[in-house]
């Protein structure tokens, strides 16, 4: 158990280095493919210059273009092989790493080159091989200097997006804790173990308001915390409040940020349950479609709120800003309302929360 435990947490931080890792993963094809049609620019412009007075030396563009196409290959294939292993050195030493694996790879490839040309002379024109590694390491570095600054960028854009979540998140204050306090205070005396239940629900509630660092949770922690909201309000409203769940198996698992279910229900009972006299039911609704997870929070209208429903727009808002931050236009956050039945859909990219946060329990 220890040994799989450690081996977890070795396969974690490795992962964690990948991803710190200014070089993206040549191994996908969108990143070769780049650097294919890159190195082909760059390959034009070098016959266009040499070309004179001539539109296009199509015979040198054509002998450059697989020289390079080459080298650019197998380069790539070799970083994305030992990607693991520069991810553990500094900049400077995996920048200085890339240089060499990839000067290396032109020598080889200039010299086999010059071998095929000369009809096995055995001539080689060092010349020539010396400007292909000064244009080589040019042009590694100039890309190796692009990858950085991107790096940079989207180590910038996500602390701001971290900052911006914890913003939003610090705004997410449930405001029925008076209303809980009167309750536990009411129980204290006639049923002291109910009150000592809710004391732990609230306090469960609130360390996950104010200290989840968290970018997202598996879902199964987020309906643990909605269940400990929802028994509150169920020692506060009695039978005036029904509960439904109606999520499909196998949805344990899935990311979402935290307290996003749980403003969606807590506006649902203050705006849908609490000003009807007879009460009404929420459902909570979850399911897979192609590479989605829906959730859906519904809950009855009272007519004073009828047509409208003006009072869960700020929930809405801050948890549409979480999730555009954290999934962008994949992830998806809508209101409707059909014969009295308000709805809040979530949509949400199917994806695995790395891991399952201490004290949650399974849906």
């Amino acid at each position: 158990m220890t040994s799989s435990r450690s081996n977890a947490q070795h396969r974690q931080q490795e992962n964690d280095r990948l991803k710190e890792f200014y070089v993206p993963d040549l191994c996908r094809v969108r990143a070769v493919f780049m650097l294919l049609v890159t190195s082909e620019v760059l390959t034009l412009a070098l016959a266009l210059v040499r070309s004179g007075n001539a539109w296009i030396d199509w015979g040198y563009f054509g002998l450059v273009s697989l020289f390079v196409q080459w080298t650019v290959l197998t380069s790539a294939a070799l970083i994305c092989l030992l990607r693991k292993r520069l991810s553990q050195l500094p900049v400077s030493g995996a920048t200085l790493a890339i240089l060499g694996v990839v000067l290396a790879d032109v020598l080889a490839f200039s010299l086999l080159a010059d071998y095929l040309l000369s009809a096995g002379t055995g001539v080689t024109r060092w010349q020539d091989v010396t400007t292909k590694l000064i244009l080589a390491a040019l042009f590694t570095l100039m890309i190796l200097r692009y990858f950085y600054l991107q790096y940079q960028s989207r180590q910038q854009r996500d602390s701001e997006l971290q900052a911006r979540i914890s913003a939003l998140q610090a705004r997410i204050h449930p405001h029925f804790l008076f209303n809980s306090m009167n309750t536990i205070a009411s129980l204290i005396a006639v049923r002291p173990e109910q009150a000592e239940d809710a004391v732990l629900d609230l306090s469960e509630l609130f360390r996950a308001s104010l200290g989840n660092s968290d970018r997202v949770i598996p879902l199964a922690a987020e309906t643990d915390l909605c269940r400990r909201y929802l028994d509150i309000e169920q020692l506060r409203l009695g039978d005036r409040l029904t509960v439904k769940w109606q999520l499909e198996d196998g949805l344990d698992k899935q990311a979402i940020p935290p307290l996003t279910l749980q403003p969606l229900l807590e506006n649902a009972v203050y705006h849908g349950i609490q000003p009807r006299p007879e009460g009404g039911t929420v459902t909570i609704e979850g399911y897979r479609k192609g590479q989605f997870v829906y959730l859906l929070v519904h809950n009855p209208l009272p007519d004073s709120e009828r047509p409208g429903h003006h009072g869960n727009h700020m929930a809405i808002a801050n948890t549409q800003a979480r999730l555009r931050g954290l999934f962008g236009d994949s992830a998806v956050l809508k209101h409707s309302q059909h014969e009295g039945i308000y709805t809040v859909t979530v949509r949400l990219p199917r994806q695995t929360a790395s891991h399952h946060p201490k004290g949650t329990e399974g849906i």
